[in-house]
Order: C-alpha cells, then structure tokens, then sequence
C-alpha cells in the first residue's frame, strides 16, 4: 500500500500505551530527579561502563534519521539501548542505596514498553538497527567500552525520548 502521509513526514503513529508510559517516563526523568538519583547520590565523577553501542545520543537519531531509519524503528532502538543503560546503573547499586527505588521505578516502566515493543519483529526493523539492537544484547562487545556518568545516561535517554515521542504523543516540555 501507499505510505500514508504520516509515514511521509516520518512520524509513524506511536501507540497510545507508548505515549503514555513516555509520558510517565518523562515525569520520572526530570531534572531535579535526575541529578539526586544520579549525581548527587554517587560518588564525584563516578561512572559506569557501557558499550560504545549503548550511548545513544540526539545526535545519533538525527543521522540515522537522515539514513531514513523508521521512527518506530528508532524508538525500538532508544527502548533497547535505554534498558540497557539502566541495567547499567542499577548492577552497581546494592539494594539500600537511595537510588535502588528509583531506578526500579524506572525499570518496570521500561518493562511496561517492552511490552509495546513486543510486538516488534527483528524484521520489522532496518537491518541498520537489528545489527545495533543485537550488539547492545551480545557480552562480546565489552571491548569497546567508555566510561559515562549515571546522570548522562538518563540524560540522553530522556533528550532522545524527546526527539523521538515528542511531536507524535504530544509530550509537553515542562
């Protein structure tokens, strides 16, 4: 069939359980949250180490975008590289840190739209992104790890959820 005029201007509808679950997100990634949770209850300048694949920045979407990557397909990779990242975070919390609650708040959200995302085929997805969704999942890539601050992580996840949820679920930016 012909690509209907959304898919033309490359805001493939968002299902409304994403954007309310992002919604729910963005209200949990605020700035104030962000920077007790994660800054603030760490020690100075402590990071954690991720794969070079799991950094996923605004700059990032806009030149895969610009590889004409599907917006679904890029919401299903922000979902993958954004639990990822908090996988991250909380394998270095002992359950009585502060931030242990919160970030467990945050992982059943993300579990919530793994459910949304369930519904995804690997095929469904550019092989671009496939190739990116299986590097993140597979332990051989440690090699080409970096060294990001907590605080960064759930920064690009919510400037990339931004970009990516914003116009079709009408996130306002508070």
């Amino acid at each position: 069939g012909c690509p209907g005029v959304l898919a033309v201007l490359g805001l493939e509808a968002a299902a409304p359980g994403e954007c309310e679950l992002t919604r729910l997100l963005q209200d949990k990634l605020q700035y104030e949250m962000r920077l007790q949770y994660m800054k603030h209850y760490f020690p100075i300048d402590y990071t954690v180490r991720v794969q070079y694949e799991e950094v996923l920045r605004p700059s990032n979407i806009t030149r895969l975008r610009n590889g004409t990557v599907s917006e679904a397909a890029l919401r299903y990779l922000w979902f993958h590289v954004s639990s990822q990242a908090l996988l991250r975070i909380r394998e270095v919390l002992p359950e009585k840190h502060p931030s242990w609650k919160y970030t467990q708040e945050l992982c059943q959200l993300f579990d919530a739209l793994g459910e949304e995302y369930s519904k995804y085929r690997q095929t469904d997805v550019e092989a671009v992104v496939a190739d990116l969704v299986k590097l993140i999942h597979s332990a051989g890539a440690e090699g080409r790890s970096k060294a990001v601050r907590p605080k960064a992580l759930l920064d690009n996840c919510l400037k990339v959820m931004r970009m990516l949820y914003g116009v079709p679920c009408e996130l306002g930016f508070g």
